[in-house]
């Protein structure tokens, strides 16, 4: 694996906090109106993303995850500010404002999406691997998804194919605990979600997902594995989310208390610590960096909100177009 160094500890403290407000000022302008529809923030579950794009060939691997997406693309390497804008629905969005919260997309950068249907992206992640090992390309699929996901058919269908085929994936559950709003412990009898992969024999296993070092640790033996012919793993993250589900949750399921206990072991906190106790960063060089991170979010506001809404003609350009129906005129 590549070495974790004082430069890599800077670089997760940067990306986490920046996600982690850029998440902020969603929800703030979300409030305001100014983006509609589902929003489905990533507040505590930062080191499973960082830890993962450590352990990833950002040249040659993909990403796919289900709706709670927005911020994966951006440490895939999409620009954030084309991000913040398709959230607003704005024409310099990375769809062109068409795709909104829930279906961010990067082909450029093999992002392959958020999608909206629960367990939806499984099988296609799986399709993924499938179209690398076909094509012989040395290229390996990550596909995320929450703990609730996993009570879908899909995903035992998915298993099975990518095990048969010996496919190059890695399934990766995000357990934050309460998927829509049901804790895991009354969906099934075990809570051991990990415990899936044994009866397909693949390869799995439960990790903290609250330290991106023992993240990168473990999806980096899982994307090895897969690289050289092993076939998939399935790990499962054990995190957690400081906000609801999506922001019309009331998030009755839970105490004020329990969110409060699990802040106390923040990854940012965490990492944060970590550069302090080794001396990779003064306290002074550490608020410099915030400031770096407040107004590169401020940055993304700013162009969404000046970013023009699509023409109308961009719904006709988008559908398809027809030989024999000359009466509307594409231009994409």
């Amino acid at each position: 694996m590549k070495k974790i160094t004082k430069e890599v500890y800077l670089k997760w403290y940067e990306d986490m906090l920046f996600w982690r407000k850029f998440e902020d000022k969603l929800a703030a302008v979300y409030i305001q109106q100014k983006v509609r529809g589902f929003l489905h923030l990533y507040n505590g579950q930062e080191a499973v993303l960082a830890g993962s794009l450590h352990a990833m060939d950002l040249t040659k691997d993909r990403m796919i995850t289900a709706y709670r997406n927005h911020v994966q693309p951006i440490g895939m390497g999409v620009d954030p500010r084309k991000v913040m804008a398709e959230l607003y629905g704005k024409v310099t969005g990375t769809s062109k404002g068409m795709g909104g919260s829930m279906h961010i997309f990067s082909k450029e950068h093999r992002f392959y999406g958020g999608h909206g249907i629960v367990g939806g992206q499984i099988p296609l992640g799986a399709g993924l691997a499938f179209a690398d090992k076909y094509f012989k390309r040395d290229s390996v699929t990550l596909c995320y998804m929450g703990d609730g996901a996993v009570r879908q058919g899909s995903l035992h269908e998915a298993f099975n194919l990518a095990m048969l085929w010996q496919l190059p994936v890695v399934f990766i559950c995000e357990n934050n605990g309460y998927a829509m709003g049901t804790s895991v412990a009354r969906t099934a009898h075990t809570t051991d979600i990990w415990k899936l992969g044994l009866g397909y024999e693949m390869p799995c296993g439960p990790v903290d997902g609250m330290d991106p070092a023992i993240v990168a640790k473990e999806v980096d033996k899982a994307i090895e594995r897969a690289r050289t012919g092993g076939g998939p793993t399935f790990l499962e993250m054990k995190t957690y989310r400081y906000r609801g589900h999506s922001m019309s949750d009331a998030q009755h399921y839970r105490t004020k208390e329990e969110v409060e206990e699990y802040k106390k072991i923040d990854p940012i906190t965490q990492v944060k610590d970590i550069i302090l106790e080794k001396g990779y960063a003064s306290e002074d060089e550490i608020k410099e960096m915030d400031k770096g991170v407040k107004d590169l979010v401020s940055e993304c506001e700013k162009f969404a909100e000046e970013s023009d809404f699509p023409p109308i003609q961009q719904l006709y350009d988008t559908v398809y177009e027809q030989e024999d129906y000359p009466f509307l005129q594409h231009k994409l």
